[in-house]
């Protein structure tokens, strides 16, 4: 067993063991610390108390001594210090067109090291900046990448929800956080809702995890209790509906009623139904035979109206030929197209002197195949106007 404290040298930095050895050292108090960086002014977060061998790294560094108002005073003047090396190195940066962005300077207690703090897209050769800054300040400087997260946690500011960011107040170390924590919340998977000032997903996303992956877990035996499952049927007191929504840390849910009211129910007032399966099939079934019969119907309707008209036409066009006939047989009976009379009282027939083929008169325009032989129009080898379409004859 090890009796130590807890130095924190930030103000939410990491919390640092050491070992309190002769002194009586209580919880808020300064005290001056020898570590891998130097000598350090730290305080005190944690009071004294026994830890496992396994849980400090041996050997354990002591105290060496509490603060005293001149250590104070030394901490402020460093302060101002800090400011002139930030001024300095960023004209460095500029003249030197070097990518990279200074975020903060830190002076150890002793002054015997500076640590400059930069964010950088990429890799960054630095070393003539650090002669530049060595042959100023006649020490020795550190230049320290570090990620948008810790950026933030150095700067501080305001987040979303109004309050100081938690990095730069109370967290020590940062935890990894998931997309999947936002969906177990049922959040916005907008990134702009869900990130925070450091582009980052928020930190807080980690806080309220647990309490939503509690449904996850093994639970009370009882139905009721659990929680309904979103989109499920349900029995209330007040009817029966569907879950809408679900809030995990009041163990309520919304519930959609089916005569479109909307009321919030505890889960132990919940009972979920179970779906007929059996009824499920046999409406698929029926709605599936509905509607391969509302397309067979307008197809065997189509192929009838059609042989229905063609059966008219057919009809109507006998008719028609049989009036023809019989008023060709009667005495005043109009005479064929080809008997037409035009003006003079001739017909065409008789001015044509044909059978009023006007594509066979003697005026229709000479064929090119004419004069090799017979033409398919006149296999017989006649002349336009001596046929009707039957062969030639000889007198």
């Amino acid at each position: 067993m090890q009796t130590v404290i807890g130095v924190r040298f930030k103000q939410a930095g990491k919390i640092y063991y050491f070992g309190t050895g002769p002194m009586e050292i209580a919880q808020g108090d300064d005290v001056i610390v020898e570590t891998s960086r130097g000598t350090e002014f730290g305080h005190v977060a944690l009071g004294p108390r026994e830890v496992e061998d396994a849980e400090v790294t041996l050997p354990l560094k002591a105290v060496e001594r509490k603060a005293t108002d001149e250590d104070r005073a030394r901490v402020a003047e460093n302060r101002i210090k800090e400011k002139e090396a930030f001024r300095v190195c960023e004209e460095k940066i500029a003249s030197r067109e070097l990518p990279m962005k200074l975020v903060n300077v830190e002076y150890t207690f002793d002054v015997s090291k500076i640590v400059f703090y930069f964010t950088a897209d990429g890799r960054v050769d630095f070393r003539e900046l650090v002669k530049d800054l060595a042959a100023i300040f006649r020490t020795r400087i550190e230049l320290r990448q570090i990620g948008v997260r810790d950026e933030a946690k150095m700067l501080g500011g305001i987040g979303c929800c109004g309050r100081p960011l938690c990095c730069a107040t109370f967290l020590g170390d940062f935890v990894p956080v998931s997309i999947r924590m936002a969906k177990e919340q049922n959040l916005s998977l907008n990134p702009t809702k869900i990130s925070g000032i450091c582009g980052r997903l928020m930190c807080c996303l980690k806080y309220e995890n647990d309490c939503y992956c509690e449904r996850r877990r093994e639970q009370s035996a009882i139905r009721k209790a659990q929680a309904p499952h979103p989109g499920g049927r349900v029995a209330t007191m007040e009817g029966d509906g569907k879950v809408i929504s679900i809030n995990a840390q009041r163990r309520s849910a919304t519930i959609l009623l089916d005569d479109s009211r909307t009321i919030v129910s505890s889960w132990e007032d919940i009972v979920e139904q179970e779906e007929d399966l059996s009824d499920v099939a046999a409406l698929a079934a029926i709605a599936m035979m509905q509607s391969e019969a509302g397309e067979a119907r307008p197809e065997r309707s189509h192929k009838r109206g059609r042989r229905e008209g063609r059966q008219g036409r057919a009809t109507k066009n006998d008719n028609e030929n049989r009036k023809k006939g019989a008023a060709t047989e009667g005495e005043g009976a109009p005479k064929r197209r080809g008997d037409r009379f035009e003006k003079g009282g001739r017909s065409r027939r008789e001015r044509d002197g044909r059978g009023g083929n006007k594509h066979a008169s003697h005026e229709r325009p000479q064929r090119r195949d004419e004069g090799r032989g017979r033409s398919r129009r006149n296999p017989m080898g006649t002349q336009d106007g001596n046929h009707e379409g039957r062969p030639h004859q000889d007198e």
